[in-house]
């Protein structure tokens, strides 16, 4: 019940059109139009499931969280230049949502900080810039492969253990038969 009521909250907390933002109907179910730009906005507000078009540009954003944008299905546009992106490994999200979701949006969007890459579009960033992502990432894939290594161990055994399981009972019912039909030819002799 508890979390039938928060996913209910969730869907109806994220059906409103943010107070920060103005929100225009595209037509009967054909999703909202959220614009949220110029509004010195330094975080993304809780933005409705039905947003097809999204404007965020000319704000304060510095990073997107992860998973930010993942319930907005329907998005098509979206706009997020004009804003000081710090494209550290916090920004990877954004930029692998982009490339999947608006690529001529991504080739807009350019970093603010570091100074390394200061004015660069996000689209033609890549792992080396990105810093300590290049340390961290391999640390999470290694962490991957151990757990699947195991994973992968722990199935062979129990295929192994069940095999031996299986060839031990045919044994045994093999050695019952013999036993049985050994028993009655004895018994016959003795008649």
């Amino acid at each position: 019940a508890g979390f039938a009521m928060s996913l209910l909250f969730h869907v109806t907390q994220t059906e409103v059109c943010p107070p920060s933002c103005n929100c225009k109907s595209l037509g009967e179910m054909k999703g909202l139009q959220v614009d949220c730009s110029s509004r010195k906005l330094k975080e993304v507000p809780a933005l409705p499931i039905n947003t097809k078009r999204l404007y965020l540009q000319n704000n304060s954003l510095t990073t997107i969280s992860p998973g930010a944008f993942d319930s907005l299905l329907s998005l098509e546009e979206v706009k997020l230049f004009d804003n000081p992106w710090n494209c550290d490994c916090h920004i990877l999200y954004l930029k692998l949502w982009m490339e999947d979701i608006s690529k001529s949006s991504l080739a807009n969007t350019r970093c603010a900080t570091p100074a390394s890459v200061r004015m660069k579009p996000l689209k033609q960033l890549t792992g080396n810039e990105l810093g300590i992502c290049k340390s961290l990432l391999p640390i999470k894939s290694l962490e991957f492969l151990w757990r699947d290594l195991i994973l992968i161990a722990t199935a062979i055994f129990t295929l192994i253990l069940l095999g031996w399981a299986l060839k031990s009972s045919k044994k045994l019912v093999c050695q019952i038969k013999l036993s049985q039909h050994a028993s009655r030819r004895l018994l016959l002799r003795w008649r």
